[in-house]
């Protein structure tokens, strides 16, 4: 089943959740589905749902004999245990022959290319592609199709879909995400149910408050954003070059996705059949009379802002389609001392590395650097995304930070999402300058190939997702010296990555690291409403704003200068408990997430682990001693076995 618009190919890609589903959507007017197993998969929430073995080849036997494809999704991180599965379970997928698989962890691309497996690969929208430094090189890889990042707009991709042969898919329909791809932690964190691992809880469809400068508003629910909904904008779809139009709704059921799908196969033919007499609200009322949430283009056209927020059945906490609950607010867990030993004993191993880890600290402001260099920091970061209402380094700064380094390296950070105008700065910046870094804090896969010929030491942040050994040895060979283990990275899973990676790994033990990465703009809600009342809070930085929710937790947002929040831990993360066991298993550097911090408590912190790793023996006495204004300590994913 293909269709053609001016020799272009145009899918129509329909989600389904089971074999039973499958059987019926098959049968309507998608071009392709896409599905997953019962491992390795974006949708682990319910065990009636994905498919067995069997049932993949059967489905892929069914949709080629209606000459369709079947695309399966390996989409999610993969752990250390995943992949000792991992091997077999690739092995098998090329010989059932599916089209393609959907991913997201490069560990698999490395296992795959490993084994020699003749398998097609798509990156999932989890891969968080964004730029097309980034494509690049996932084309060198032999990725044939990126499902891009939510946050992409249709007038960028039709500059990529130029410029490459790669083939581009795109949400054209259900349900979003207000973070962007793979950068929301906090159901990982707080939960031990990672987003990024098919298990995310959903704390964005909370009801929250809002509380700024001690002024409450009633926001509702600030986060939940509303369901995609191209139908009405297929000619701009396929004019910006997008070959496969993707549905949303592998938890949906069948009577559903039938009617939705049918309705988006007709508006594609109809607009093939005659572009000039097209209809594009044929049946958009029937759409808009079975939403589950009402309706947006999200980023389609540009950023959406606060019109893009839901309120539509949100704040019910549960599937549509089972009444089970999601999740509700819960407080972050405290560090607990009867949990710490049981960490501490999951972490011990027979003979410890003979290891020294080194510290480094993430500062947002030119003072704050200049401390961390007074305290003998060895290695310096500077925010490439700066909160407000500090101003990002400026070249000046960065000239006089390092002319002022002595024994400290100092790396430019770049911006978490980094689009073809950052590419175009950073470049002109950093090869027409001597700035004196000594490296570069790098964010993206992109960003790795376009400065690598610098002969700057390259560091990979936690927003590259490095949860297993795999994975990280495939950034060594795109040519990183270290790289930061995801945040939300458990126990046993931290224990074996860092016994089992060749590429030295950064652990981030203090501070608080971004939870949450969003390009909408919580701050917009404090201009077009008013304050319904006077509200006290805890949080020590009184200008920030906080997301109250109805546990009264505080949840602080950051805004960084070009209008991204960030939304960091109510608590303190802090692994000072068991910093001894981290360096016996051969962590390369601990890192401090500081550029929320005021500048003595930020000296503060670097003391105290500057004191512990010259002593590891006296970590637990120096957690006890250490204060400072804030709402507590928390282990994060570290709590999690």
């Amino acid at each position: 089943m293909s269709r053609f618009f001016n020799g272009q190919e145009v899918e129509l890609l329909a989600p389904v959740g089971n074999f039973d589903i499958f059987k019926k959507v098959i049968h309507s007017g998608a071009d392709a589905v896409y599905l997953g197993g019962k491992i390795f998969n974006m949708r682990m929430h319910r065990k009636d749902f994905n498919f067995t073995n069997e049932e993949l080849e059967e489905a892929i036997n069914i949709a080629h004999s209606l000459g369709k494809k079947i695309y399966i999704t390996v989409n999610n991180l993969l752990s250390s245990d995943d992949l000792k599965q991992a091997e077999e379970y690739l092995r098998y997928l090329e010989k059932i022959g599916p089209d393609a698989l959907i991913i997201q962890d490069m560990s698999v691309i490395k296992v795959i290319r490993d084994l020699g497996l003749k398998l097609n690969i798509h990156s999932s929208v989890m891969m968080n592609v964004h730029n097309f430094e980034t494509i690049k090189v996932l084309e060198k890889l032999g990725v044939t199709r990126v499902v891009t990042s939510r946050d992409i707009d249709l007038k960028t991709i039709k500059q990529f879909s130029v410029r490459t042969n790669m083939e581009f898919e795109y949400f054209v329909h259900g349900d979003m995400c207000v973070a962007h791809g793979a950068q929301c932690m906090y159901s990982g964190m707080l939960f031990g149910k990672s987003g990024s691992r098919g298990l995310c809880m959903k704390p964005c469809r909370w009801g929250y408050k809002i509380n700024k400068e001690g002024q409450e508003y009633n926001t509702t629910f600030p986060l939940a954003v509303k369901d995609m909904y191209m139908y009405e904008n297929i000619p701009e779809l396929i004019e910006a070059g997008v070959v496969s139009f993707k549905i949303e709704g592998r938890m949906r059921d069948a009577e559903y996705l039938v009617d939705l799908i049918n309705y988006y196969s007709d508006a594609i033919d109809r607009y093939i059949d005659d572009p000039i007499l097209y209809n594009r609200r044929k049946h958009a009322k029937e759409l808009f009379e079975n939403r589950k949430r009402d309706f947006s283009t999200a980023y389609a056209f540009g950023n959406p802002g606060l019109s893009n927020i839901n309120e539509r059945y949100e704040g019910t906490g549960k599937f549509y389609s089972t009444g089970k609950v999601f999740s509700k607010p819960v407080d972050e867990f405290d560090i607990n001392n009867n949990r710490v030993t049981e960490i501490k004993e999951l972490l011990k191993v027979e003979s410890k590395i003979d290891n020294k880890p080194e510290i480094s600290v993430k500062v947002n402001n030119y003072e704050a650097a200049l401390i961390a260099i007074e305290e003998g920091v060895e290695r310096i970061y500077l925010s490439g995304e700066v909160f407000e209402p500090n101003l990002p380094f400026s070249k000046e700064e960065i000239i006089s930070i390092t002319s002022k380094k002595k024994q400290s390296k100092i790396y430019l950070g770049l911006p978490r999402m980094m689009y073809e105008d950052d590419f175009s700065k950073y470049n002109h910046l950093l090869r027409n300058n001597d700035l004196g870094i000594d490296g570069l804090l790098v964010t993206n896969l992109g960003a790795i190939n376009k400065f690598k010929d610098l002969g700057l030491e390259l560091i990979g942040d936690y927003s590259l997702n490095i949860y297993n050994a795999i994975s990280a040895d495939f950034y060594k060979s795109q040519g990183l010296s270290i790289g930061a283990l995801s945040c939300e990275s458990p126990v046993n899973n931290t224990k074996e990555a860092l016994l089992k990676s060749v590429l030295p790994l950064e652990i981030i033990v203090h501070g608080s690291p971004v939870v949450m990465y969003m390009s909408h703009d919580l701050y917009e809600n404090t201009k077009v409403k008013e304050p319904v009342k006077e509200a006290n809070r805890k949080y020590n930085d009184k200008n920030v704003l906080l997301l109250i929710d109805d546990k009264g937790n505080e949840h602080p947002i950051y805004r960084d200068n070009n209008g991204n929040n960030h939304m960091l831990l109510s608590k303190e993360l802090c692994y000072m408990p068991i910093l001894k066991e981290l360096s016996n298993l051969g962590a390369s550097i601990f890192r401090i997430e500081g550029c929320h911090y005021e500048n003595e408590t930020l000296r503060k912190v670097i003391r105290a682990y500057k004191e512990a790793i010259e002593n590891l023996e006296q970590c637990n006495y120096i957690f006890d001693s250490l204060k400072y204004n804030c709402l507590g300590f928390t282990l994060g994913a570290m709590q999690f076995n």
